[in-house]
């Protein structure tokens, strides 16, 4: 996903995005990986970067609400 697709979701859509991309990540592809059935590599670096979006996304959010 992308950044600007991203800032049009609301905080509680993106904090739904961030477990999904995270539940993912740990059941999925990195036990995946583990066992060497892994199809697409670059999917780990795909959501590994989505859920930095995100959580930086969610952290200038809390920072606009802690100044207002």
């Amino acid at each position: 996903m992308k950044i600007t697709e991203l800032r049009e979701l609301s905080t509680d859509e993106l904090a739904s995005k961030r477990r999904e991309f995270k539940e993912e990540f740990v059941t999925h592809l990195s036990l995946q990986q583990q066992s060497g059935q892994l199809e697409n590599p670059a999917r780990i670096r795909f959501v590994r970067r989505t859920v930095a979006r995100i959580e930086t996304l969610l952290s200038e959010r809390r920072k606009q609400a802690a100044s207002s």
